[in-house]
């Protein structure tokens, strides 16, 4: 009898030995699922230059149209992806990462996204805010300890104020200061010295180092680095792979793009200014790992970003005449701007699309998208002419059906190719 429960009190044991060691395999090991793959969570089209899936949008027509606009004076690189019904279904690299180089721009190409930082800065403190953790709506010096505005403003100026650039100040508040290499905590104490130009939450006015509150609001919530807040939370879930926040971050990337300047697209270097305000202007990534976030602003990830999170970003709050006069050209399309936290809401021929533009020196970059049709588009040069500002309005009226018109404006060549501002996204006026 003794023998008998010997043996049965070994098997009882070998079999719990098995489970625990599959239990482990089975928490320790990868799965097809895990979100830190870009390809567990979105399908990416392999490889770049495969036919896209047929839709409203003439892939071919589009392909063509962007190598003519390489061909142009200071056009070096160009990646641009687009999204039909939540899925990718076109992703390509234009040219190369340096003038006169051999490096080809891929999917896997890093950029600078220069101001779509700023949305992730505010989905980020809006995904804080849905757990708890703050609120939009208090005072934004309950966290911002370094933010000092005219008349005390900063206690009554809320977070959602300071998110959708409604903090009284004057557009681009110290921001040749913070080009000067003043230190930008320092530049948000000294905004006290200035005047308003109206009471917080009443008027729009752009703002870099101001807005950089934001990254000092996630570290005094969560006792950490934002840029480690960011990365954990946001990028790595997402499977961001390309996604950094810093010039280290950027230069270390197996393949990055070169900055260039001017209307001739001269080199230029990466310097450290905007990298400085992390929330305003100092994100790197790809296409690739621009389109994924883009998808993940339609609602296709909410275990990452709730619902609730993108309401609250793109809701729009405050009217945005600078961006009207700066889409001048584009009025046909998207006569009524606004602003939510982090991000522009258009109206684009009856139809309401999100989106952002981004420059710093020797970048730019776009995302535009139609939350409601999940489409839209993405797109990230290394130089400062603004014509590929017309592929998004190329990309939206194919979604839309509407009469092509040339947004790049490539059919009638002009004297000369307008450039940008080198500094992080610009807005005129108030």
């Amino acid at each position: 009898m003794s023998s008998k429960r010997f043996v049965l009190i070994a098997c009882i044991g070998l079999a719990f030995t098995v489970a625990l060691w599959a239990g482990i395999g089975w928490w320790t090991a990868p799965t097809t699922t895990d979100p830190a793959s870009p390809t567990a969570r979105f399908e990416m089209p392999l490889p770049e230059t495969a036919e896209a899936k047929a839709g409203a949008v003439d892939y071919a027509r589009l392909d063509a149209r962007l190598q003519q606009l390489m061909a142009r004076p200071g056009m070096v690189g160009l990646a641009v992806a687009v999204v039909e019904d939540g899925e990718i279904r076109f992703i390509k690299g234009y040219g190369t990462t340096q003038a006169g180089g051999s490096e080809p721009v891929t999917a896997n190409t890093v950029f600078r996204w220069a101001s779509l930082s700023k949305g992730v800065a505010a989905d980020m403190v809006a995904l804080l805010a849905s757990e708890g953790k703050l609120s939009l709506f208090e005072p934004v010096r309950t966290h911002a300890s370094s933010l000092r505005l005219p008349g005390g403003n900063e206690a009554s100026a809320t977070v959602s104020d300071l998110l959708s650039h409604r903090l009284g100040l004057y557009a681009h508040a110290h921001d040749p200061k913070l080009e000067e290499g003043f230190d930008p905590r320092l530049l948000r104490g000294n905004l006290v010295t200035l005047h308003n130009i109206c009471p917080p939450g009443a008027c729009h006015a752009y703002q870099n180092v101001a807005y950089d509150a934001a990254s000092e609001i996630v570290e005094r919530v969560t006792g950490r680095p934002y840029g480690e807040v960011v990365q954990e939370r946001l990028f790595a879930p997402l499977g961001m792979n390309g996604a950094s926040m810093s010039r280290a971050g950027l230069l270390r990337s197996p393949s990055w793009a070169r900055p260039h300047v001017g209307g001739a697209a001269r080199p230029g270097e990466v310097n450290d200014i905007y990298y400085r305000v992390p929330a305003a202007g100092g994100v790197n990534g790809s296409i690739k790992d621009l389109v994924i976030w883009m998808l993940a602003q339609m609602g296709l990830a909410t275990d990452v970003l709730p619902a609730a999170v993108l309401a609250d970003v793109q809701r729009p709050l405050a009217r945005t005449p600078g961006e009207n006069f700066r889409r001048r050209k584009f009025r046909d399309r998207t006569s009524v701007s606004a602003y939510g936290l982090g991000w522009r809401v258009l109206d684009y021929a009856g139809n309401r699309v999100i989106g952002h533009h981004g420059g710093v020196r020797g970048y730019r970059s776009l995302i535009l998208f139609d939350p409601r049709r999940r489409a839209g588009v993405v797109a990230l040069w290394n130089s400062a002419s603004s014509m590929p500002n017309g592929i998004e309005y190329e990309v939206m009226d194919m979604i839309y059906r509407l009469d092509q018109r040339d947004w790049l404006g490539l059919d009638t060549p002009a004297p000369g190719e307008a450039v940008e501002s080198n500094a992080v996204e610009s807005e005129g006026g108030t």
